[in-house]
C-alpha cells in the first residue's frame, strides 16, 4: 500500500512517500502553502500520479498530549486534504519528529539553510517510517 506523509506547516508542508511494499520511507520536495489553497491542488496531484491509497497527517500535540492551535490548524488541515484526495487521511502523533529530523540532518553535515528547506520532508518521513513500523505485517 502506498502511504503519503504529511507534515504541515506555515511555510512548507513536507512530504513522504511509502515505498509500495510498506517497508521504507522516502522524503519528497516539500510543497509550499498558498494563500489561494494551491498546495492543496498540489497535494492531491501528487497522491494522484504516485496512486496513493492513504494520507497521514503530523498532529502536532502538547509534551503533555493535549492540543493546542497548531493541532487545531493539523486536524482542519487534515479534514481539507481528505476533501481534495477523496482518501483516507489518519492523523498520527508527530511530537519530537521535527526535533529528530533537525538532528539528523546536522549529524548528515547539512547547513542550516539546506536544512531549512529539507527538515520538514525528513520529519515527514521520520512520521512515515515510525507509522509504517507500526502496522507492518508480521513475517511468517
Amino acid at each position: 500500500m502506498l502511504v503519503l506523509a504529511l507534515d504541515p506547516g506555515s511555510k512548507r508542508i513536507g512530504v513522504a512517500l511509502s515505498d509500495p511494499h510498506g517497508s521504507f520511507a522516502f522524503a519528497q520536495p516539500a510543497v509550499e502553502v498558498r494563500t489561494d489553497g494551491g498546495h492543496l491542488a498540489a497535494v492531491a496531484a501528487l497522491a494522484t500520479e504516485r496512486r496513493v491509497e492513504r494520507v497521514l497527517v503530523g498532529l502536532p500535540l502538547k509534551l503533555d498530549g493535549g492540543e493546542g492551535p497548531a493541532a487545531k490548524a493539523a486536524r482542519e488541515f487534515a479534514a481539507a486534504v481528505g476533501r481534495a484526495t477523496n482518501l483516507p487521511v489518519e492523523l498520527v502523533d508527530e511530537r519530537f519528529t521535527t526535533v529528530q529530523a533537525h538532528r539528523e540532518l546536522i549529524g548528515a553535515g547539512r547547513r542550516r539553510r539546506e536544512r531549512r528547506t529539507t527538515v520538514d520532508s525528513a520529519a515527514a518521513a521520520l512520521l512515515l517510517e515510525t507509522w509504517l513500523a507500526a502496522h507492518r505485517e508480521p513475517e511468517p
